[in-house]
């Protein structure tokens, strides 16, 4: 009652834009860097490109390490306070980052980044679920989260080409400082705090050990896995550990009095069908944006911010999706969601695999990219709602969590097999067209896209055996929001 109470005296439109904008800068981050990576690797003297890699793994490696963490410190602790604190440090790590003087400064810098961000992200989401409670107003603002989520990666392939070529690559991590700051002022005073009430703020550190350890060395693994070959000693060894660690992370979760993630929540059947679901999703949808810029720059010979603009649709058209089906969500349910968005992603991926060496944006790509955008303003929003919907309120940053680590696992091992099965089809090619190098890149996109497509259509497979909704079923708001 006392959240209730202070919520009525607060702007929820704004509270709404405060975490949506800081849940922008951490997608931002990850893609934004990418058009980058030419101009950092000459001016930071890298040693080699296997090097340069890790301006982008040390922050995802991270990232998905802490979600876990992050989530239960803000149920814990207060989900403002936390929120607040990974803003800071995320505003902090940026300006180190647009300030770093050589590579390894670059790195840790990023590693700051993806550790505050981890902690950021799960409590704005949380604030998100224990702010609004009615079935129509509570779908839209997730609707506006899944927009921001999935649009965010291509405003930052636009925005890191304009910056990198008019400005200069320092400044795509400086665009975060002035944001990072108005969202710190403007939040302070306007989201309320809430917490959850368990009766004692005891941090498992022992499973936050375990599970970040487990999660990063699991990512670490899939990301190294391509390059090293997957049935390679070292790959194998990695896997095997990270398996082992996360083994002991749930054995002590079974164990201790305060488990970090109680396994219970897994007993929602949505919460544990709809993070199922992520894994493929997020699968397919690190391959689209990973081999389409490849297609676009190698084979279309697009400039960076020809790039950036291509990819303008994907954010405009999964907004709309977003709106639409959030609107819809209170009649409809999610679970119809769940299993037509998966089939637009397939769908979208199909088409991309029959793209050609002389190809054109408008009817080559941009059909794909408008009919896959609609897939993933579907599923988005949808998946939110079902990894959150009948989870307790005292478990909201933890389910959070959660969700962002289905996500961080999903695009880490749809990147790994995808890049593995591009690299082996290229080769394949090449052996029997050796002059034809762009024939050969282009080949082992179709493999990678088609792959996507299975992944896709695995979501959707899923999504049909086990999301749980009666037809005609609606979203109980107040289940939603506390679990009843």
């Amino acid at each position: 009652m006392a959240i209730k109470k202070k919520l009525g005296t607060h702007n929820k439109g704004l509270i709404l834009f405060l975490v949506a904008a800081a849940q922008f800068m951490v997608v931002l981050d990850i893609s934004i860097v990418n058009v980058a990576l030419p101009s950092i690797f000459r001016d930071l003297s890298f040693s080699s490109t296997s090097n340069l890699q890790w301006v982008i793994t040390a922050y995802t490696l991270v990232f998905g390490g802490f979600l876990l963490f992050g989530g239960r410190l803000a149920d814990l602790y207060g989900r403002k306070k936390v929120f607040l604190g990974g803003v800071l440090a995320f505003t902090i790590a940026s300006l180190l980052c647009g300030l770093a003087q050589d590579s390894g400064q670059l790195v840790i810098a990023r590693i700051l980044q993806g550790t505050s961000a981890a902690i950021m992200s799960p409590a704005a989401l949380s604030i998100v679920v224990t702010t609004f409670k009615e079935g129509k107003e509570r779908n839209r603002a997730l609707g506006v989260w899944a927009a921001v989520a999935a649009g965010g990666a291509a405003v930052g392939v636009l925005m890191g080409g304009i910056l990198t070529q008019y400005l200069d690559w320092r400044w795509n991590f400086f665009v975060n400082i002035p944001v990072g700051l108005l969202v710190l002022v403007l939040a302070r005073t306007n989201v309320p705090e809430s917490k959850a009430d368990l009766g004692h703020k005891q941090l498992d550190l022992w499973g936050a050990l375990l599970s970040t350890s487990g999660l990063m060395l699991l990512v670490y693994a899939l990301a190294k896995a391509p390059e090293l070959g997957w049935t390679d000693g070292t790959s194998l060894t990695y896997f095997s550990l990270s398996f082992l660690i996360l083994y002991a992370f749930i054995k002590n979760e079974q164990n201790v009095k305060n488990p970090l993630m109680p396994l219970s929540i897994f007993k929602i059947r949505n919460v544990s069908a709809a993070n199922l679901v992520q894994l493929p999703v997020a699968a397919s949808l690190f391959s689209m944006f990973f081999f389409l810029t490849l297609y676009l720059q190698s084979t279309l010979g697009f400039s960076p911010v020809k790039t950036g603009f291509a990819f303008l649709p994907v954010t405009i058209v999964i907004g709309i999706a977003s709106g639409v089906v959030s609107s819809l969500l209170t009649k409809i349910g999610f679970k119809i969601p769940l299993s037509v968005g998966p089939l637009f992603l397939a769908i979208g991926l199909l088409l991309f695999s029959q793209m050609g060496v002389g190809g054109h944006y408008l009817s080559d790509v941009l059909p794909g990219l408008i009919i896959m955008s609609m897939g993933l303003g579907i599923v988005f929003v949808s998946i939110t709602i079902a990894a959150t919907n009948g989870v307790p309120h005292d478990d909201s940053g933890l389910a959070s969590g959660i969700l962002n680590t289905s996500q961080q696992i999903g695009g880490a091992l749809g990147l790994a097999v995808l890049s593995g099965v591009a690299a082996s089809s290229t080769t394949s090619y090449l052996a029997s067209n050796p002059n034809d190098i762009l024939g050969a890149q282009v080949a082992g996109s179709h493999d990678a896209f088609l792959v996507g497509m299975t992944f896709a259509i695995t979501a959707l497979v899923l999504a049909l055996l086990f999301v749980k909704q009666q037809k005609g079923e609606k979203i109980d708001p107040k289940s939603a929001m506390l679990g009843g």
